[in-house]
């Protein structure tokens, strides 16, 4: 899984010169800080076990916290700087809570979708993976956390979720497309990892 990239111009806590994040490891190869981090979370991952809903920031920065405590002396805190990546314009750092609060309480009027069909399941959870996307709320790692955030999600449902089923690039070019409105490159994602039902699942 590689590493958010941003450019060294909007950087500034970047090591001079580069797009590696100053890190408490103090690596300042960018292989080398990729390596760190796979390790070191999925360690860390081993930590994290179920809740129930209700979810909000508090509940990703957590996330965040344990799983990048050991890497940026930033885990858990939302950003403060404004990032890009490619031409993809991220949310402002001042719109950030706000826009995942919206999100929370959008997905908490709804009911945590419990009782929804797989398919209705399938287009919220991407309707809710893209807009959390955007907001982009930590200067690296939000894949990570959402994932294990959307994880939970789908698991209170009642459903199972293998994200090894989606190819990176894809996920990529699906979020993409989604930042400009277009959500069924995510669904057909998440209708290819969300499976069985854990009931179905106990049966075989």
């Amino acid at each position: 899984m590689s590493r958010d990239k941003y450019g060294t111009d909007q950087a500034p806590d970047c090591y001079p010169g580069t797009d590696v994040l100053i890190n408490l490891l103090n690596l300042r190869n960018a292989q080398d800080l990729d390596e760190a981090e796979r390790y070191l979370n999925e360690v860390a991952a081993t930590r994290l076990e179920f809740i129930e809903p209700p979810y909000s920031a508090a509940t990703l920065k957590q996330i965040h916290r344990t799983l990048f405590a050991k890497i940026y002396g930033w885990a858990g805190e939302i950003r403060t700087v404004a990032i890009s990546k490619r031409s993809t314009r991220l949310c402002n750092p001042e719109f950030i809570e706000a826009q995942i609060g919206q999100e929370f309480a959008r997905i908490a009027k709804a009911g945590w979708f419990e009782g929804y069909s797989r398919d209705v399941l399938v287009s919220s959870i991407a309707e809710s993976y893209g807009t959390l996307n955007v907001a982009h709320p930590f200067r690296e790692g939000n894949g990570r956390t959402q994932r294990i955030l959307f994880e939970w999600l789908i698991f209170n449902t009642g459903y199972t979720i293998d994200w090894s089923l989606a190819e990176a690039q894809e996920w990529t070019n699906a979020c993409i497309y989604s930042y400009h409105g277009d959500d069924a490159p995510l669904t057909h994602i998440f209708d290819q990892c969300i499976g069985t039902t854990t009931h179905e699942e106990a049966v075989f």
